[in-house]
């Protein structure tokens, strides 16, 4: 079973996104991917510094792929988009079927990320058809569910493969908006935001009126309160999956992937997963536990 650490979903500032990935240049983990996912206002890294640090980090990890935004709005942004996919040395990560698109007219392998709406097997094996390389499916299927998918695309591909990489550790992406939450939240306009979501560097905490803590705002990007964590390893593994994403979040973020590297390899770890939650893999309500920790 293969890691790989997916893109961070928050605005940080430029040093701390620095030293985050200094920090992964140890670590045992097989794949990172780098860009901005979720707003294209966020500038603290531009398209070449995204690529800069994609260079410096395959260096040391043996892939890096690029990420793109999950809702394309703008011709500024599908010009960056361009610039991005066409860069010659890593693949990219689509996460709008705008970069599918683009990404098929270039003729570039690309990875289907976890926003892009793939829900059956035909769908699955036409985008492998066409230069999918990997698929993140969406973070509320089943492994059950994932399972029926890969087995219907196999079919369909006359017994080819499409490499599964599922999210198994961070904050679910719910949902993305037109609206920006975070800076309706501060009353302000998304044209005149400040830039005030790199005051919550963790997103913004939603609770119900009972006071339940229940999701977060992340600028346009809805994304669950509780940090969601699948680490049964054989129940993964049985369902189809080939990697593990793990998606930075919660203080301990450096924490979980030693923990994910130890139940990979069929170790246990002391790492404490009371306060996660990961229903939704198993068919369950996603706020709900299920699953066997490590192996």
């Amino acid at each position: 079973m293969k890691i790989s650490i997916a893109p961070i979903p928050y605005l940080w500032p430029r040093q701390r996104v620095e030293d985050f990935y200094a920090a992964l240049l140890g670590a045992p983990v097989d794949c990172v991917y780098v860009g901005e996912t979720v707003c294209s206002k966020r500038r603290e890294l531009s398209s070449g510094d995204w690529l800069a640090l994609a260079r410096e980090l395959s260096r040391f990890i043996p892939e890096v792929v690029v990420s793109t935004l999950a809702l394309i709005e703008a011709g500024s942004e599908l010009a960056v988009l361009k610039r991005l996919a066409g860069n010659g040395e890593f693949m990219i990560e689509a996460n709008d079927l705008a970069t599918i698109q683009l990404a098929i007219e270039m003729k570039l392998p690309f990875v289907a990320g976890p926003t892009v709406n793939i829900y059956n097997g035909r769908t699955l094996a036409l985008l492998a058809k066409r230069g999918m390389r990997r698929w993140v499916p969406a973070v509320e299927l089943s492994g059950m569910e994932v399972r029926a998918i890969l087995d219907e695309a196999v079919a369909l591909l006359d017994g080819g493969s499409v490499e599964t990489e599922v999210f198994a550790y961070g904050r679910l992406p719910l949902a993305h908006s037109a609206r920006c939450f975070t800076a309706r939240h501060h009353q302000r306009s998304k044209d005149a935001c400040g830039f005030v979501c790199i005051e919550h560097e963790q997103g913004l905490r939603v609770s119900t009126r009972e006071g339940e803590e229940f999701l977060r705002i992340n600028g346009i990007q809805v994304q669950s309160d509780a940090i969601h964590c699948v680490h049964d390893i054989a129940h993964l593994q049985q369902h189809g999956a080939d990697r593990v994403r793990l998606a930075p979040a919660g203080d301990d973020f450096f924490e979980a992937v030693q923990a994910f590297v130890e139940w990979c390899s069929g170790r246990p770890a002391s790492f404490d997963t009371s306060a996660t939650v990961n229903g939704y893999w198993f068919g369950e309500p996603g706020m709900s536990v299920s699953g066997t920790p490590g192996a």
